[in-house]
């Protein structure tokens, strides 16, 4: 979840504290020990498959502790999929935050453990009530990884009288042995779970308020390549701190006044060593991903003052996973990559902890390339660059 000023960016002083989390964040907890969470769940129909599906997408415990008005301790547990059990991986089990806070002043504080980075909108701010859609957008899925976090140390701050805020953190890098094709760098966070720490990373951001707008740029630079340098000899790849690269870029807009707001971000993925990890273990990955998406919503209850909140919005996003392949080894395409997505529907939130969503994603991909089909089904169908999906969620937070 974290900090407060990046989930209730535009809301009204009378609204920012809207989970126990909030209140220990911002030092107003009336208790040491201090309990939250959120979850949602969710039905889709895949229109393409004439499958539906329906889950319990994630159920997530906050548990925090404040020692004295300078340290405090945050802590989330997280259930995907209701189901960890026999062996059969149906759902995941997994700490999302676990760090210390350590409050220098009123404009400075330092961050220890595994914790979220602040990259693009959605990284810190995903609780389900505070994003329109069902789905979280698929740009801030699969170009910057949901709910990205790592072992380290971060600073956040601001510079008082100005109203711009900052973030800088050394993070573990990046395994691109777990880098798959088709997901951009997600497969490779280690999410404190024994990460490579021959390689590191540096993230940054700067988060500047104007009248109705906030803007944001953030990135993040680290070596992929966790292992020593002999075993990344033997296999061909750079070594080091700084090892086989990544690095990120985002840029986003963010709007709000009165009952209309609108968003906007981009973000694009360099991988210049994409070819020395294809030849080390087979993956057709990309040396460039990018994505990119706009939304707008109207709030058609603002003016009633009723509390609650009916927003129909639409999103358009495009993203390509394989913008562009290394020469040596030669990649090959994969169309269904390149990705055009529309979502429209509406958020209701009778009130600001609780979000009832509904909307329709049109996606349109290139096409199917061939050379990618490994043992397809018998029964399978042929590939449809059009397709459909119906969803249908619930979302709460306290």
């Amino acid at each position: 979840m974290l900090p407060l000023y990046a989930r209730a960016q535009y809301r009204t002083p009378a609204q920012q504290i809207i989970t126990n989390e909030d209140s220990l964040h911002q030092g107003l907890s009336t208790r040491r020990t201090v309990l939250s969470g959120y979850g949602s769940a969710y039905y889709q129909r895949d229109f393409n498959l004439r499958q539906s599906k329906a889950t319990l997408e994630r159920v997530v415990l906050f548990v925090g502790h404040q020692f004295n008005e300078r340290i405090a301790f945050f802590s989330e547990m997280e259930l995907e999929n209701a189901l960890v059990s026999g062996g059969q991986q149906r759902g995941e089990l997994a700490m999302e935050q676990a760090f210390l806070k350590f409050t220098l002043n009123r404009h400075h504080y330092l961050v220890a453990g595994l914790f979220l980075p602040r990259i693009g909108i959605l990284n810190e701010n995903h609780l389900p009530v505070n994003f329109n859609g069902v789905e979280r957008p698929l740009v801030e899925t699969w170009v910057i990884p949901a709910t990205w976090r790592e072992l380290g140390v971060g600073l956040y701050g601001s510079l008082g009288q100005v109203p711009l805020q900052y973030t800088v953190a050394v993070v573990n890098g990046l395994d691109n042995a777990r880098f798959t094709h088709g997901t951009g760098i997600r497969d490779g966070r280690a999410e404190g779970s024994t990460a490579w720490a021959n390689n590191l990373a540096i993230t940054g951001s700067v988060q500047y308020p104007f009248r109705n707008f906030r803007f944001q740029v953030s990135g993040y630079v680290g070596g992929t390549t966790g292992l020593n340098s002999r075993g990344a000899d033997s296999l061909g790849l750079p070594s080091g701190p700084l090892g086989a690269p990544v690095v990120l870029g985002e840029a986003d807009i963010q709007y709000n006044s009165g009952a209309f707001s609108a968003k906007a971000l981009g973000a694009a993925i360099s991988l210049p060593d994409a070819g020395a990890i294809n030849g080390a273990y087979a993956r057709n990955l990309p040396s460039v991903v990018y994505g990119a998406y706009a939304e707008v919503g109207y709030d058609v209850l603002f003016h009633r003052k009723a509390g609650a909140q009916l927003i129909p919005f639409a999103r358009y996003e495009t993203l390509d996973l394989a913008s562009q392949l290394p020469s040596v080894p030669e990649g090959i395409v994969d169309g269904t990559l390149k990705q055009q997505h529309l979502i429209a529907g509406i958020t209701y939130l009778p009130i600001p902890n609780v979000a009832i969503k509904a909307d329709v994603r049109l996606l349109q991909t290139g096409d199917q390339n061939p050379q990618l089909l490994i043992n397809p089904a018998p029964n399978a169908l042929p590939y449809q660059p059009k397709n459909t999906f119906l969803n249908v969620g619930v979302g709460y937070s306290f």
